[in-house]
C-alpha cells in the first residue's frame, strides 16, 4: 500500500460526536483499501472508538505506546511495532496537542504505509484562541502538578487540559482527585484504561509512557467559556494541594519520584 496522507477529523464533546468520527475514520480505512488480515498501528492511550472503528472495517488494532510530553503516538514505539502485515499508521492527536507527523510519516514512507491523520479539533479559531490563553493562564500560576508541555514546532488547541499528578501513580492521582471533587472542581481522568488492557483488546504489550500517563494525568475544568474567576479558584485549590505533594524515593532506584500526601 503506499504512504499518503488523508485528513480524518474527531470533534471534542458528546459521544453522538465521537460516534460520528469513528463512522468517519471507518469509511476512511474501508476506502483506503484497509480489511481483514491488515494491522494498524496506533496508540494505546485513546478512546476505544478509534480502535472500534479499525476493527470495524476488518482490520486488526496493534497498539504502540505514547510520547512522554504530547501523550500522543510515539514514532520510535511505531517502528517497532511494524509488521509485513501492517498497512497503517493512525497517529491521534491527543487533548489537542498535534502528534509528530513529520517523524511518523518518514516511518510510513520508509515502509510503504498509509499514514491517516486522525484529527480531534475542528472548533472555530476564537474558540481555539480562548482556550489557549486560559491554558497560558493556568500554566503560568498552577504549582505542585505537571502542567502540558507543548513539544517544540508543535501546536496545542488545548480540547482538554490534561495535568500529571506527581506522586505514586494511580492512588495517589485518584486522592488528588477526591480531594478536587470534594471542594466542588469537576476533573476527571482522561483515559481510564489503556485499550491494551480492556477485555475487547487485550494484548500482553509493556507500554510504560502509556501505563505512566493512565495512572497520573488527570483532566480540570476547562473550555473558552471559562471566566478568569472560575481558573483563578481552580489554581487556588490545586496549589493548596500541591503544597502537600513532596518527593520520595522509588524503591529500587536513585531516582525520586514525589508522594501525595492529600
Amino acid at each position: 500500500m503506499s504512504s499518503g496522507l488523508l485528513g480524518v477529523h474527531v470533534g471534542p464533546g458528546s459521544s453522538a460526536a465521537m460516534g460520528r468520527a469513528a463512522e468517519r475514520l471507518e469509511r476512511a480505512l474501508a476506502d483506503s483499501g484497509v480489511g481483514i488480515g491488515d494491522e494498524v498501528v496506533m496508540p494505546s492511550f485513546a478512546a476505544p472508538d478509534v480502535a472500534h472503528a479499525v476493527r470495524a472495517a476488518g482490520a486488526t488494532p496493534v497498539f504502540a505506546d505514547i510520547d512522554a510530553a504530547s501523550f500522543c503516538l510515539s514514532a520510535e514505539s511505531v517502528a517497532d511495532a511494524i509488521t509485513p502485515a501492517t498497512a497503517v499508521i493512525l497517529p491521534v492527536h491527543q487533548f489537542g496537542h498535534r502528534a509528530d507527523l513529520a517523524a511518523i510519516g518518514e516511518t510510513a514512507r520508509r515502509h510503504g504505509l498509509l499514514l491517516l491523520d486522525h484529527e480531534e479539533d475542528e472548533s472555530p479559531a476564537a474558540e481555539i484562541l480562548r482556550r489557549q490563553a486560559n491554558a497560558a493562564f493556568l500554566s503560568a500560576r498552577l504549582r505542585g502538578v505537571g502542567t502540558p508541555r507543548v513539544a517544540t514546532g508543535a501546536s496545542h488547541t488545548y480540547q482538554q487540559y490534561v495535568v500529571r499528578v506527581p506522586g505514586n501513580g494511580r492512588p495517589d492521582r485518584d486522592a488528588f482527585a477526591m480531594v478536587l471533587r470534594g471542594k466542588g472542581i469537576a476533573c476527571r481522568v482522561p483515559v481510564q484504561t489503556p485499550l491494551h488492557r480492556t477485555p475487547g483488546f487485550r494484548r500482553d504489550l509493556w507500554l510504560p509512557e502509556t501505563e505512566r500517563a493512565a495512572d497520573e494525568c488527570l483532566a480540570l475544568p476547562f473550555g473558552a467559556s471559562s471566566s478568569r474567576r472560575e481558573l483563578q479558584r481552580l489554581v487556588s485549590v490545586c496549589n493548596a494541594l500541591g503544597g502537600l505533594l513532596r518527593p520520595v524515593p522509588r524503591q529500587g532506584s536513585g531516582r525520586e519520584r514525589s508522594g501525595a500526601r492529600v
